[in-house]
């Protein structure tokens, strides 16, 4: 036949297609996004997410991103003789250390995220906690096994966030890229970690889904297993029998609380993958965990 259409072309279409419900049944809705992980040190990945992104925005679904950080910061505080410390999956943030914090994810890592976003047609915009004071947050303490205090340093917990800015932005066809930094009572800057930022913002903004992005497949069983769908309750017993562990505890916590308030479905996501924000949020095939209340 000379009009056939060529496999790989067919294939795409067939893709395009299968996108039209879910881009139906979006439409409108807000996504917030935890970027993290080697999606945000990979060139090739970095250009694919800013792109993702930007579709994202076309197709009328507002995505909301949060970002993290810590590579990056590794890097400038060997660069300056630090070494990081973490208690518990958190970054423990002395004065100095703080400082670097807010240049590497205020500046360096909020900007890049921005620049790329825009280079392909969306319209990006950075903000910090303190843009407004959007973010307000308090020192957090950690819990020894001995129920003893432990002093992590300039580590916040949210208090409360003001939606406002961020919906008005949304509302203009911006998109919000957003920098785990709280601000506190007396204008102290306040390091939170990213994913409690991202599962927060997600409940105070309605948000229809929240993607945490990994250097994972999304959760997995004692085996190595990837399990697609979870229950709370069904999370609840993997953190009961140790199967969730170590720096996935704070991802999972948000994970957790965000589907039991209000966010209709959270999405544990290979950030790994090429365009895997796209392939979990409009085709059928899903590249993670998907957690539900």
């Amino acid at each position: 036949m000379e009009n056939a259409v060529p496999t790989d072309a067919a294939e795409k279409a067939l893709i395009l297609a299968e996108a039209l419900p879910y881009i139906r049944r979006f439409s409108g809705k807000t996504l917030v996004i935890k970027y993290g992980g080697n999606a945000m040190t990979d060139a090739a990945l970095k250009e694919g997410f800013a792109k993702d992104v930007v579709m994202l925005k076309l197709v009328g679904i507002n995505p909301v991103v949060v970002h993290g950080g810590g590579p990056q910061i590794n890097e400038l505080l060997s660069r300056v003789g630090k070494q990081g410390e973490f208690i518990q999956g958190m970054r423990v943030t002395d004065s100095d250390t703080m400082d670097l914090v807010e240049m590497v994810l205020g500046g360096l890592v909020n900007k890049e995220i921005v620049s790329l976003i825009n280079k392909h047609g969306g319209k990006a915009v950075g903000l910090t906690g303190k843009d407004g004071h959007f973010i307000r947050a308090s020192k957090m303490y950690l819990k020894s096994e001995t129920d003893d205090e432990i002093d992590i340093g300039q580590v916040g917990e949210i208090s409360s966030i003001d939606p406002a800015l961020v919906s008005l932005l949304d509302s203009q066809d911006f998109i919000p890229v957003v920098a785990p930094i709280g601000v506190g009572e007396d204008g102290e800057a306040y390091n939170i970690n990213a994913d409690l930022v991202a599962g927060k913002l997600a409940e105070t903004l309605g948000a229809e889904k929240l993607v945490l992005m990994t250097n994972t497949p999304g959760v997995l069983d004692k085996n190595g297993k990837l399990l697609t769908g979870l229950s709370a309750q069904q999370v609840d017993g993997l953190f009961a029998d140790g199967t969730i562990h170590g720096g996935m505890l704070p991802k999972i916590s948000s994970a957790l609380d965000a589907a039991r308030n209000g966010v209709n479905a959270v999405h544990i996501i290979d950030g790994r993958v090429p365009h895997a924000l796209l392939l979990e949020i409009l085709t059928d095939a899903g590249v993670g965990t998907m957690i539900r209340a």
